[in-house]
């Protein structure tokens, strides 16, 4: 999924993105509306509904039921077209988490589950409301049905002659049978709705009409009337017509009684619902089938798999293949998106005939990307080999336009018991098995092994991800203050890296930078960080609220030190944003200077000669010696987290107090200032105010955070302290 749209808490590009994502939808709808509504003004009619998508895909805890809401409004607003629902379900599912991300703390995976059982909750309210329309525009008749009833209980106590006047004069079905069943009587709209019978509905028994696709109520309620235990009762029921079809009738069927209060005739009064069960049925179709295959799209497969990983399933297991064609891209570049789409078609329809037992389904979760499901006591055993016929059926090149094109697939499986996992940990599970099948070359399935692969398989996505992470705008950048200790000021702040990824979520940099060292990344990741830090520094001192200009840390890696023009780059970017250098403070880690020599400390002299202060990071780590440490161009010493872990809790730990308290005299005696990282406690920061320390971060003060909340200091101690 690439990456969308720039996130920002500020309320007007919310508003605006909310309002993008309005007027995308109503271009994508209102072709398809009966509303006597201009685009424009249909677009204002969306935007409160687009809100409340927008709401209820932010809310927590998630909740999908405003989606219903919307599905109804929609419908209220002459969204009424059999046509409409599609359109609006796409647009949902292509924009609204495109234009209305939730915030940093919902993985980008999450952000789209939510989104689809929001789609499937507006499908529902949408088809429901459908229904109450439906049956409201019916309303009359309905009215003149109650009234027929009414009638005919009182003309069979008076006149014969009056009955008959309302029964054969309604506009729907009535008919008439005794307590035993036996069907006496029957309007001539009856007869209508039924067609030609090889029997007539009249002298039938009532037991006789029994379709297989009846409520399992249906028949309890009917025991129920007879016996005299209930007056009435309605129901949606099917009949066989004459030719063979289905009726579908909204069923109200009252028991008649005797002067004496003895049940003695049931009366029962049926409205033709065929057109609309099918359009009901049609809608359901549309909300669940993709449009290009006609398999099950990503809707109804979440349904099933979630409905069979329930605890308690009675599926019991369940197997999973996920199944990625290999090489599809080069098809749509090389041959066009026309020739992919019926390659696509041709694949579903070869999937399809793996998947033939009720227990089996086959999907399309969009793209390439196919999933096949089986459940039953047998589905561990049975996944590999619904896998292997997969395969199999692909084996063959496929002809399209005069020519054949080969297929080849790559297969994850993952199986296990239902209430193991939810269906997002299983879907996740079995696509980075698929792409460990890919890796070992494609066109085979490869079964999960958390174990062994997870940890492999992850740094091979996170690798082959990284360039196009970087060109796509997926990284962005939290702030954590810089405090300083004597007055609890804020004085700065360190700039940390987070990369958005589209399948795993938010990653800290532990989790890429690495990985960006070793494919040279890093060079272009670390000048973007450094523009966009000294672009929010010049910000923050532009912004009249800050007594001292705060300034911003920024953390270089070995492979930057290494880069020619690092002080050159450095300065432009300076220049660009209109920043002083003593406003920045570039961060390298003790390691990294371990053993260099004066040519690979030149550009950091230089750098310091201009203004930019050098922080020793990580500092104890390493195994500098104090004469090297006197020739390092540093003016501050950040202070690993380890070293002061023992002062969290009274008492402290007198070995953390000593060495602390040494480092901070060394420091001194050097002129260096000293920054501790960790502080998780009041009685920590207390303790690192007194020894002497001059500046303090961690989650004591702030958790990294967007600029906008660089002086919304916590204060909120650690709830736990480490015992020694």
């Amino acid at each position: 999924m690439p990456f969308a749209v720039p996130r920002s808490d500020d309320a007007a590009v919310q508003e605006e993105r909310l309002r993008r994502f309005a007027a995308l939808w109503s271009r994508a709808v209102h072709p398809a509306t009966s509303a006597p509504l201009s685009r424009t003004e249909f677009e204002q009619y969306l935007l409160p509904l687009a809100a409340r998508l927008r709401d209820a895909l932010h809310a927590r805890p998630f909740d999908p039921a405003p989606g219903a809401e919307v599905g109804a409004e929609l419908v209220r607003g002459h969204c009424t077209d059999p046509e409409a629902l599609p359109l609006i379900l796409g647009a949902v599912d292509a924009y609204l988490v495109l234009y209305c991300p939730p915030d940093d703390g919902v993985p980008a995976d999450e952000s789209r589950a939510r989104c689809t059982r929001l789609q499937h909750s507006l499908a529902a309210g949408f088809a429901r409301e459908l229904r109450e329309r439906t049956l409201a525009e019916q309303e009359a008749i309905s009215r003149a049905a109650l009234a027929a009833q009414a009638e005919t209980e009182q003309a069979l106590h008076t006149s014969e002659a009056r009955f008959r006047a309302v029964f054969e004069g309604a506009a729907i079905g009535v008919g008439i049978a005794d307590v035993q069943g036996n069907i006496t009587d029957v309007n001539d709209a009856l007869v209508r709705m039924f067609g030609s019978l090889d029997a007539p509905v009249a002298g039938r028994n009532v037991g006789e009409l029994v379709h297989p696709d009846d409520a399992p109520e249906v028949w309890g309620l009917y025991a129920e009337l007879v016996r005299g235990d209930r007056d009435h009762y309605r129901v949606e029921k099917p009949y066989y017509r004459g030719d063979g079809s289905v009726l579908w009738t909204d069923l109200t069927v009252s028991l008649l009684r005797d002067a004496a209060g003895r049940p003695q005739y049931q009366l029962a009064m049926m409205e033709d619902i065929t057109e609309r069960r099918l359009l009901h049925e049609r809608l359901r179709h549309q909300a669940t089938h993709d449009d290009l295959t006609g398999l099950p799209n990503r809707t109804l497969f979440f349904e099933r798999l979630g409905s069979t990983l329930e605890p308690g399933s009675p599926h019991g297991h369940f197997g999973l293949c996920y199944l990625d064609l290999d090489g599809f891209k080069a098809v749509n570049d090389s041959l066009g998106h026309a020739v992919g789409d019926q390659l696509l078609v041709a694949v579903a329809e070869r999937l399809r005939g793996c998947a033939t037992a009720p227990h089996e389904l086959v999907a399309r979760l969009g793209g390439d990307e196919f999933v096949a499901l089986t459940t039953g006591p047998r589905a561990q055993r049975d996944v590999t080999a619904l896998a292997h016929r997969m395969l199999t059926a692909l084996a063959d090149p496929v002809r399209l336009d005069g020519r054949d094109l080969s297929v080849r697939a790559s297969i994850g499986i993952v199986a296990g018991r239902a209430g193991e996992a939810d269906a997002a940990e299983v879907l996740r599970s079995a696509d980075i098995t698929m792409y460990r099948a890919k890796a070992a070359g494609g066109n085979r399935y490869e079964v999960a092994d958390a174990d062994s692969d997870a940890r492999a398989i992850a740094r091979h996505d996170l690798t082959n991800c990284l360039p196009g992470a970087l060109e796509n705008g997926e990284f962005f950048i939290e702030y954590q203050p810089l405090v300083r200790l004597a007055d609890g000021t804020v004085r700065g702040a360190e700039a940390l890296v987070r990369w958005l990824h589209p399948v795993h979520g938010v990653l800290g940099p532990d989790q890429f930078i690495p990985l960006a060292e070793s494919t040279g990344l890093i060079v272009p990741l670390g000048r973007w960080v450094l523009e966009e830090a000294a672009r929010q520094a010049r910000a923050w001192r532009s912004d009249g609220r800050c007594r001292v200009p705060l300034r911003v840390n920024v953390n270089l890696s070995p492979s930057q030190l290494r880069y020619p023009a690092l002080v050159a780059e450095t300065v432009a970017v300076l220049d660009n944003a209109g920043l002083d250098p003593s406003a920045l403070c570039l961060e390298v880690t003790e390691s990294a200077l371990i053993g260099a020599d004066e040519d690979q400390l030149r550009p950091l002299r230089q750098l310091a000669d201009l203004g930019v202060d050098i922080a020793l990071d990580d500092f104890g780590t390493g195994y500098s010696n104090l004469a090297y440490l006197r020739r390092l161009p540093v003016s501050t010493l950040k202070l690993d987290r380890s070293f002061t872990r023992g002062m969290q809790c009274v008492p402290a730990d007198p070995v953390d107090v000593k060495i602390v308290e040494g480092i901070v005299s060394l420091a001194h005696t050097l002129d260096l200032s000293v920054t501790v990282e960790g502080v998780e406690t009041g009685t920590q920061a207390d303790r690192l105010r007194i020894l002497g320390c001059e500046t303090g971060q961690g989650w004591y003060y702030a958790r990294p955070g967007p600029p906008e909340r660089l002086h919304t200091l916590s204060l909120a101690d650690a709830a736990s302290c480490p015992r020694h």
